[in-house]
């Protein structure tokens, strides 16, 4: 199979919104068996793109051409994208929950017997020699719900295969994933490529982008930059195309060590953690006043389970905390948040935002207490307070009335941040509070979190992302296990002792 051929082509494809232009003339090619990325800041419009190829949007009306090899096409829902053979796995997976694994695979398009009934002996055989097929070896008959992220991500996969895919698009895929079971997801990339199969990925990992894409497409506002291989770029010109201008200060920026840090008084202590599942098993961490703590570990090690202890989010716990010295449990979190606790939790979507309600009504939850009077909201502090963060950490929004749901993932971030601000709080928790949102917005985001400190907030930085946290914290503290096993202070931090630290634990475990 001719590895060089196009399978899809788009030329001059745009895309109108009412009152933005979304695309604007945009051309694009994916050859045969290639990974392509597609890069771009959020709001460059490679969603709208992806759209577009999968039917979801209609392109604007007499404007560009897609060929799918060599023939016009212009799909109307993504069904008959599927039936080109254009399939999507999205980082919140479309998956049956209740159903059988080998269920979804062949949800909607089952084999029959002659009878017309469904074969369900041969389903759950071809099932299993396709998750076989991309090296999982699992129990087929297994409802989805009861499987790992990564088994959900190939069972989307083997869907996809069973519909004679050409064109997997992979938006946000690995979000959710451990090192390890990425590197099991890019090895079956590498297998469909063989088969002549090509993949479009999207993600705001540039360190995968490098890993498995042979050439990168990026978008800014809508329009094409340009499209290069990768072997002809590296990270900062990739970052320097998608922002537009040189972004040496965000790949080159170091946090300086400043050792009055762990001289501060000591704000929030917890000691001897614990939970009856072993999920915490009997941690110690202590955050020093305008102190930076990262908390770092792989998915499971504890992370978000000792954040919900400290917040009291969880009260099924054992052990102590400690405020400025003195004892505290709390018995919800709205007792933290009373304290001066705050809480960014990971999941944006479903835990972090209200996406039907305006910005200013997300940006003042917490503090309606103190602008309305006798239960009765004053629109007017509402205003002067949202207008406030809009200014403060540039917010970008049409209006303060616009539904947050319409924002791109940075500025849904920040108006998440300016509502935790807005209580004043002493610490915050910050749970993966860059993930999912673009390479500058992360920048914006991190130096936010450097203001923060600087005013005195304590605050507990939780990432999968070792370079922030090495860009932006002043102590790390890794678990595994549920277990601290490493602190790195000052000058000790560094994204290969962190890595060495993870890797020594895991191989004693």
């Amino acid at each position: 199979m001719e590895q060089n051929s196009a399978l899809l082509q788009m030329s001059n494809i745009s895309k109108t919104f009412p009152g933005v232009k979304a695309l604007k003339n945009v051309s694009f090619q994916v050859n045969r068996g290639e990974v392509m990325g597609l890069m771009g800041e959020n709001g460059a419009g490679k969603s709208t793109l992806i759209k577009i190829i999968t039917g979801y949007y209609r392109r604007d009306s007499g404007e560009g051409e897609m060929l799918l090899e060599g023939k016009p096409v212009n799909p109307a829902n993504t069904l008959e994208a599927q039936k080109l053979g254009i399939s999507t796995i999205f980082q919140e997976l479309n998956l049956s929950p209740f159903l059988s694994i080998a269920e979804n695979i062949y949800l909607g398009n089952p084999p029959k017997k002659k009878s017309g009934l469904i074969d369900w002996g041969l389903m759950r055989e071809k099932a299993k020699a396709a998750m076989l097929d991309l090296g999982i070896d699992v129990d087929v008959n297994q409802p989805i719900q009861m499987q790992s992220t990564a088994v959900q991500q190939m069972t989307s996969i083997a869907r996809a295969l069973a519909m004679d895919t050409k064109i997997l698009i992979m938006d946000e895929a690995t979000s959710s994933l451990e090192n390890k079971e990425v590197e099991t997801l890019f090895g079956v990339v590498r297998k469909l490529k063989e088969r002549g199969i090509s993949t479009i990925f999207i993600t705001h990992k540039l360190d995968e982008v490098f890993k498995i894409c042979d050439r990168a497409t990026i978008l800014k506002d809508g329009e094409l930059v340009t499209c290069r291989d990768m072997k002809d770029l590296n990270k900062l010109e990739l970052i320097s195309l998608m922002i537009g201008r040189d972004a040496s200060d965000i790949v080159n920026k170091k946090k300086i060590y400043d050792p009055e840090k762990q001289k501060a008084n000591v704000f929030f202590a917890a000691k001897n953690i614990r939970k009856a599942n072993r999920r915490l098993n009997g941690i110690d961490i202590e955050i020093h006043e305008g102190e930076v703590v990262g908390l770092a570990g792989l998915l499971g090690s504890g992370r978000t389970e000792l954040a919900r202890v400290l917040f009291g989010d969880d009260q099924n716990y054992e052990g102590e905390m400690f405020m400025r010295g003195a004892a505290v449990r709390f018995s919800s979190p709205n007792a933290a948040i009373r304290k001066g606790l705050a809480f960014c939790s990971e999941d944006r979507k479903t835990e972090g935002i209200f996406p039907q309600m305006s910005i200013a009504d997300n940006l003042t939850m917490p503090i309606l207490g103190k602008i309305c009077r006798f239960g009765i909201l004053n629109n007017r502090k509402q205003r002067k307070v949202t207008q406030q963060y809009i200014d403060a950490i540039s917010i970008k929004t049409p209006s303060m009335q616009t539904k947050i749901k319409n924002l791109s993932g940075g500025n849904q971030q920040k108006v998440i941040l300016s509502r935790w601000l807005a209580t004043k709080p002493d610490m915050i928790i910050l749970d993966e509070p860059t993930r999912g949102i673009d390479v500058g917005a992360k920048g914006e985001i991190e130096e936010l979190i450097k203001q923060i400190a600087a005013e005195g907030i304590s605050v507990l930085y939780i990432s999968s992302e070792l370079d922030e946290l090495v860009r932006g914290c002043d102590r790390i503290v890794i678990l595994s296990e549920g277990r601290k096993v490493k602190e790195l202070v000052g000058e000790e931090i560094s994204s290969d002792n962190i890595m060495a630290a993870i890797a020594s634990h895991s191989s004693q475990g």
